[in-house]
């Protein structure tokens, strides 16, 4: 079948195998051209289908020759319908892996689920016996909790009072002001539910009362800080507060790993363009500056170089992770750069509808939009049959 892009408000409908195997096969090849990576050899990925989590997968297997698991929950296709981009990239990272002969299986289901932890527990101990890094970047708007049965659902929302600053619709390029209502009653405790540190702990407990952690092993979860422009809705909103637990979680999960000489890290990251930041008010218009400036100054990057610069200048080196006064890894050090936050703020202010195209990067924004579902990648014919029944070799 012949795959378009297919938009509904914040996300794309359709996600193309093509692309998204040309994706994979980019990151990889930019992995390589940075050289070998004293790293991990056994690596369980915990969110492993897209975003940092994919590239997190991607340079411990290219960048380390390290064998990996990885675990989502992605839709996989149907005769006519094209499976989720998570499941394509799933799919092209096994068979690359394959190819270069290197050991990678996948588990697809809720990982938040007892379940899905005992399938992927069974799978390392048969194959691996155990692992020497844990990456935990999970992104979902909901969670069913295991133990009480409670559905939480996450909201992105201000805490105490209405928010009212500048957005973009970045399909359109219109700039507008939007008004976001603060959170009532459990929206706090619900977020904190789905995205804070309790499910990182329990599979960390899981693994390590089963002897499938490796000594001196490291886990590594995923958070972002972002600037004064977006904190009230971000840092200083409900998801804020999930990301502090998250944050602080690593300290408890460290002290559980002193036995076995193990260190759990949370890894501040760069503002990017995925699914979850583009349904974030104010947020696209924010990376749009960001990109703009940070491609100038030639200190842009992507998930790949970011996870790559993460595993290669801070967590193997030989030598302390360097980490800021709350023991975080700040590979968003380039973002926060003063003189980059400068810039940005300005523009800020001159934003609008007509000033953007020129001030801004929308360009860009759309372009990793599209490329996040396979699209708008050099080298693909998209206007060419393309085969949507593509399975991933170790669910298969």
């Amino acid at each position: 079948m012949i795959i378009e892009p297919r938009m509904r408000g914040f996300i794309c409908v359709t996600s193309h195998p093509d692309g998204c195997a040309q994706s994979v096969r980019n990151q990889i090849e930019y992995v390589q051209s940075k050289g070998e990576i004293d790293g991990p050899k056994k690596v369980l990925v915990i969110g492993a289908s897209t975003g940092f989590g994919l590239a997190s997968r991607i340079a411990a297997a290219f960048g380390s020759d390290a064998a990996t698991i990885g675990v989502f929950f992605e839709k996989p296709p149907v005769e006519g319908k094209p499976g989720s981009p998570g499941w394509y990239n799933s799919a092209a990272f096994e068979a690359e892996a394959y190819q270069a002969g290197l050991y990678a299986k996948s588990v697809n289901g809720d990982a938040f689920s007892n379940e899905i932890k005992r399938q992927t527990l069974d799978l390392i101990k048969a194959d691996l016996g155990q692992v020497d890094l844990v990456i935990y970047s999970l992104a979902s708007p909901v969670r069913l909790h295991p133990v009480t049965g409670v559905l939480h659902r996450s909201v992105l929302k201000p805490i105490g009072a209405t928010y009212t600053n500048k957005t973009v619709d970045f399909h359109t390029g219109v700039v507008t002001d939007i008004s976001i209502a603060p959170c009532q009653d459990d929206d706090i405790a619900n977020t904190v539910a789905v995205m804070g540190g309790e499910d990182w702990a329990m599979w960390i407990d899981a693994l390590k009362a089963e002897n499938l952690l490796a000594p001196g092993v490291k886990t590594v979860a995923y958070s972002y800080i972002g600037p004064s422009l977006t904190e009230a809705v971000y840092r200083k909103g409900t998801i804020g507060r999930a990301k502090d637990h998250l944050e602080a979680s690593a300290f408890s999960i460290s002290d559980s790993l002193k036995s076995i000489d193990g260190q759990a890290l949370v890894s501040v990251n760069k503002a990017l363009v995925t699914q979850a930041s583009s349904a974030i008010p104010v947020i696209p218009l924010y990376i749009s500056l960001l990109y703009k400036i940070m491609k100038e100054k030639g200190i842009h990057e992507g998930c790949i170089e970011q996870i790559q610069r993460l595993y290669q200048d801070r967590l193997y080196t030989g030598e302390a992770i360097p980490t800021d006064d709350k023991g975080r890894i700040r590979i968003d050090d380039w973002e926060m750069r003063d003189d980059v936050q400068e810039q940005v703020a300005a523009l800020w202010q001159q934003a609008t509808t007509e000033s953007l195209a020129e001030i801004g990067d929308l360009e860009g924004y759309r372009k990793d939009f599209l490329n996040l579902f396979g699209f708008d990648f050099a080298g693909v014919d998209y206007k060419a049959d393309s085969d949507e029944m593509i399975d991933i070799p170790s669910i298969s």
